[in-house]
């Protein structure tokens, strides 16, 4: 007859056997992986920065992996609508997500109770793709040639003029809402579905002013059909050498970069976490792609995965401490 401790020994021999198993198919899934194309969904509109800058990336990244990089844009909510789609991905590697100050910084600090995914949990951070700077700009028919007269435009006329955004409660509304603190102005916010249509409407003049991040206006900027007049940078740039950066202009408060970066669900194995991870920075080498983000105002970053979600934890800090300092409500 079988005794109680023989039959507790073959039950954990059993589940070490299953472990291992387990272990060796997972293994063997992150060598293979990937095997078919790879989905990452950018949580804004079309020609917005955030996928310009994504679009560059993944494609130098598709070569490295063999696999396609599938880009697909869910805008909407600031960003939280293909955040939390991101965040309920099966963690296998095949549907990734673009992180930005404004889904894992903003949205949180303006939405904390009701927002559908932890900024913090829900997400394994791979590497930060690049650095961009954020521009203050106008319609070329504003009558304000420079910062400082855009500034006393704006005091001089409380309420009068407009101001177009990737979103409510996304990083660009927070930065204009950080401006009118600064500087004690009344400049209208008006909400969009992701840069690229704020852009064409900022051209168009529907709206008198953005602020955004400058790869989705730079074409825009250098064509002339836009007007720039302050970045957030540590200095000049040398495609905009007349542009003068906020700390310049006496508001180091505003002179913060935004950046954009790559996730993966939580519980995605570290293998292909790692996998992920090379194959970025390695694209991120390339002479091709680091010409092409600085066409737009981007620096590469390719940083470790460590070290970016350190970067998301200290906007996550910052964005709950403008909005509270602010007394910022949205709906």
């Amino acid at each position: 007859m079988t005794t109680k401790p023989y039959r507790r020994f073959a039950l954990l021999s059993l589940c070490a056997g299953l472990a291992a198993v387990g272990f060796s198919q997972s293994v063997q899934a992150a060598e293979d992986y990937p095997k078919q194309a790879i989905r990452v969904i950018v949580p804004f509109a079309p020609g917005g920065s955030t996928d310009i800058v994504t679009r560059i990336v993944t494609k130098g990244m598709s070569e490295i992996l063999g696999q396609s990089m599938v880009v697909e844009n869910k805008g909407g909510a600031g960003g939280a609508i293909g955040a939390a789609e991101a965040a309920r991905a099966k963690p296998d590697g095949y549907t990734l997500s673009i992180a930005t100050v404004s889904t894992l910084a903003v949205n949180p600090a303006c939405r904390p109770n009701d927002l559908p995914y932890d900024p913090l949990k829900d997400f394994v951070p791979v590497t930060n793709f690049a650095n961009v700077p954020n521009v203050i700009e106008v319609n070329p028919s504003f009558p304000a040639k420079t910062f400082k007269e855009f500034v006393q435009q704006l005091k001089d006329n409380p309420g009068k003029y407009s101001y177009g955004s990737s979103g409510t409660c996304s990083v660009l509304h927070l930065f204009g809402e950080a401006f009118k603190q600064a500087t004690g102005t009344d400049i209208v916010h008006v909400p969009y579905r992701g840069s690229g249509p704020a852009v064409a409407d900022a051209v168009g003049g529907q709206i008198n002013a953005m602020f955004d991040n400058l790869p989705s206006s730079m074409g825009q900027i250098q064509g002339g059909n836009l007007r720039a007049l302050a970045i957030a940078w540590p200095e000049r740039l040398s495609s905009l050498k007349d542009v003068p950066t906020l700390a310049e202009e006496g508001y180091p408060q505003l002179n913060s970069p935004a950046w954009y970066g790559l996730l993966a669900p939580k519980g995605t194995p570290p293998e292909v976490v790692a996998k992920l991870h090379d194959a970025a920075v390695q694209a991120l080498k390339s002479p091709e792609i680091i010409e092409a983000l600085e066409k737009q105002g981007a620096a590469p970053s390719g940083n470790t995965p460590e070290e970016f979600g350190k970067e998301i934890k200290e906007q996550y800090d910052w964005a709950r401490d403008v909005v509270k300092k602010g007394n910022i409500k949205l709906e």
